[in-house]
């Protein structure tokens, strides 16, 4: 087949396109910029408040404490929890594993019995692996086509020796919105802890862990416009209050449930992001989607054969995964090496295999091998939109006639 420019358009992507400054930062699920009013938050602490937050014997370590109890405030305001509900970690990588495993250990003696997905990020799914090498049961739960799980199999997966069911909020390759409130509904009637990785949804969408009943939340910094190296846990404390067994022992730190020395500018970063998520979050959604839904117009209508990989309705609003048919991805993104965008999860971009997120949701490999992941964030503008569109276009279009020589 010849792949070509849809008939009856223009050669648009050869139409002369304003130029923004370059190279052009499109890569946003991968990690996001430090806002400069996040930084300008946290460079106090990394000099003149130079404080230990446990040293409680002089001014330098009550300015530290008291900053991090500021920002433990700002995060629960974002989440809907109370402050004392927020364990500091490394990120979402760290929450996650103490999360699982944490739950795995503390509640040993009600059950062996462990349900996800199998599209979650690999830090859920290698620490249930983990887990399964010292007797624990774990439930792999298929996706449908637009990459939410089917309730019925989750209803039908929980059994009586369940202690833990987790799926993320949002996924970091297709963007899909997973029903959180629904999910935790069925946990509720079955009396089963309920855990949803939300680094790619925090500050993006809105998470309300008092009434979608989530028990346990993960949070990642970096994903927001915050430092990297800097995350959360939320740990239910009432109703039911979720017991963690800690990963990390030593001082006793996050009521014990997290020992180590306080990251005191990564969690002002932290905070800070959320109280610009807070107040900016409703807008910048709407702005994100509307430069997501020009992206994709300006691509698949310009275009042949070219497939957006997951659900449209329940999606981030910055995220936009497509398939180029006859394409190869890593040929295309060296053809517009100007742009940073993935062909697949940052944490896995190093192996050959297709993506197992697009396989899960029956993408076929050719497919699979053809897709690029383009995340929009706060600093990406719609010059920078028309310009990667044009990209696109033309170095689709010259490697299909490659490959028809």
């Amino acid at each position: 087949m010849t792949w070509q420019t849809k008939p009856g358009t223009q050669q648009t992507a050869h139409d002369p396109v304003r130029t923004p400054k370059l190279p052009i930062y499109m890569d946003n699920h991968a990690t996001t910029a430090v806002d400069p009013r996040v930084l300008a938050e946290m460079l106090p602490y990394f000099e003149e408040k130079l404080g230990n937050a446990a040293s409680r014997s002089h001014s330098f370590g009550w300015a530290a404490e008291e900053a991090v109890e500021q920002a433990r405030g700002q995060i629960a305001k974002l989440i809907g929890a109370s402050s004392k509900e927020i364990v500091f970690t490394s990120g979402a990588t760290e929450s996650d594993n103490l999360a699982i495993k944490g739950v795995a250990e503390a509640y040993r003696d009600r059950g062996d019995h462990i349900v996800t997905a199998v599209t979650e990020h690999k830090a859920v799914l290698d620490s249930c692996k983990h887990l399964e090498k010292s007797g624990w049961r774990v439930t792999y739960l298929p996706v449908r086509t637009d990459g939410l799980i089917d309730l019925d199999d989750l209803k039908n997966a929980i059994d009586d020796k369940t202690v833990l069911v987790t799926i993320m909020a949002a996924n970091n390759e297709i963007g899909v919105l997973q029903p959180l409130e629904e999910i935790a509904a069925l946990c509720r009637q079955r009396g089963v802890i309920f855990h949803t990785d939300a680094a790619q949804a925090i500050g993006k969408t809105p998470i309300d862990v008092k009434r979608q009943n989530l028990d346990l939340v993960s949070i990642a910094a970096h994903k927001f416009h915050g430092p990297k190296g800097m995350g959360a846990l939320y740990v239910r404390r009432d109703n039911p209050r979720v017991r963690l067994s800690p990963l990390i022992d030593g001082g006793g730190h996050e009521a014990g449930m997290r020992s180590g020395t306080l990251n005191v500018p990564g969690i002002v970063g932290l905070g800070k992001a959320c109280a610009l998520a807070q107040e900016e979050m409703a807008q910048e959604s709407c702005r994100l989607a509307g430069l997501r839904n020009r992206l994709r117009e300006a691509i698949v209508s310009r275009l042949d054969g070219v497939a957006v990989n997951g659900s449209l309705d329940h999606r981030l609003p910055g995220n936009l995964n497509l398939s180029f048919a006859g394409v190869d991805s890593e040929s295309l993104m060296m053809g517009i090496n100007d742009v940073a965008v993935s062909s697949g999860s940052a944490c896995t971009s190093a192996a050959i295999e297709p993506s197992y997120v697009l396989k899960a949701i029956g993408v076929p490999d050719e497919l699979a091998h053809s897709s690029i992941r383009f995340g929009l964030g706060r600093f990406n503008t719609a010059e920078e939109v028309d310009y990667v569109a044009a990209r696109v276009v033309e170095t689709v279009s010259r490697l299909r006639e490659l490959a028809e020589i």
